[in-house]
């Protein structure tokens, strides 16, 4: 199998939406009420597409200044995710609120459609800096929202959230909770220009992102493991062995063709779809191919090929590192991935 090795990215993250699978998780869903057997009536499709329509549009506003609009919501709506639970508008939106103070989340809206003659799902990626904590890590959350719709009104009047991250969505989920807690950990990423990416879904062991095309500055040494080869691009900091990613917008060609021709190398990368498996600790030939194989047996465990060869992505020159604390991604590129 070939494999390139390749260094330093680091992602603005995109943001996330919301949107479930409503054949899912059924447990975790609330009861919507129902008009009598004499009343009962499907809504026409006219009725239930300006609710999509209303969705689409307003969703995207939910963590920004203009928030989402409150009309189209059921005085007695009803909220539950993995790890919190409100009743009521007033509960909503304070939840809503409290977390946009506390985290600053970037939120991106997928799809939206019907699932059902009284639901609306959405599927999203959120993305939040816990900034109480001084190395402000990020929380990555993509799944599914269900918004049912009470046949009354037309309001919706529950809104259960589904993470694909964990098996057990139920509230309270110590599964959820843990996943929460284990993305506190500490990565060093260094406060330079990466390649752009947005998170498409999150797993309990991997990424898919979405890469933006960037260029890939190598230089050629000879062990994974050392650090002579930092040296070559460090006024970057772009540190590998063989490649290095550079996002293509942000490139400033000039500055890279100062350095020694001998030395380095230039290539595009188109970018596109990839799994991607972060770790910490000094990665040595024996680790990254460890790393690639449990990732492409996480891939084929979810229906996913990945492509032959893969990346490895270093963040920090290991001289300067303590190892606990490194950031290290090894990366495939998929050969299809549809977001369901």
């Amino acid at each position: 199998m070939a494999m390139i090795s390749a260094a330093n990215f680091h992602p603005r993250p995109t943001t996330a939406s919301f949107f479930p699978e409503p054949q899912k998780h059924r447990s975790n869903r609330l009861v919507v009420p129902l008009r009598s057997a004499a009343q009962q009536q499907v809504p026409t499709n006219a009725e239930v597409q300006r609710l999509v329509n209303f969705l689409s549009e307003d969703l995207p506003h939910l963590f920004d200044g203009r928030g989402i609009d409150t009309t189209a919501y059921d005085d007695g709506v009803k909220f539950r995710d993995p790890i919190t639970k409100h009743d009521g508008i007033s509960g909503y939106l304070f939840n809503i609120a409290m977390v946009g103070k506390l985290f600053n989340p970037d939120f991106q809206l997928h799809s939206v459609k019907q699932t059902g003659p009284y639901e609306i799902s959405t599927r999203w990626t959120v993305v939040m800096k816990v900034v109480l904590l001084p190395w402000k890590p990020e929380l990555v959350l993509t799944g599914t929202s269900a918004m049912a719709i009470n046949p009354q009104n037309m309001k919706f009047c529950t809104h259960v959230d589904s993470w694909d991250s964990i098996k057990n969505n139920d509230y309270f989920s110590i599964e959820g909770f843990m996943d929460m807690v284990k993305q506190l950990r500490v990565y060093k990423t260094p406060d330079v220009e990466i390649p752009r990416y947005g998170i498409l879904k999150r797993t309990a062991n991997y990424e898919v992102r979405k890469y933006d095309p960037f260029i890939v500055v190598g230089t050629f040494g000879d062990k994974l493991s050392g650090s002579t080869d930092f040296s070559s691009v460090v006024g970057y900091a772009f540190f590998t062995r063989s490649f290095a990613p550079i996002s293509v917008d942000d490139l400033i060609l000039s500055s890279l063709q100062a350095l020694n021709e001998a030395e380095v190398s230039l290539r595009k990368a188109d970018g596109g779809i990839a799994a991607v498996l972060k770790f910490s600790g000094k990665p040595d030939e024996e680790i990254f191919q460890a790393k690639e194989k449990a990732l492409r047996r996480n891939l084929a465990r979810d229906g996913l090929r990945g492509k032959e060869g893969c990346l490895l992505a270093r963040y920090n020159d290991p001289r300067r590192t303590w190892s606990f604390v490194m950031r290290n991604e090894v990366l495939i590129w998929l050969e299809e991935f549809l977001l369901n």
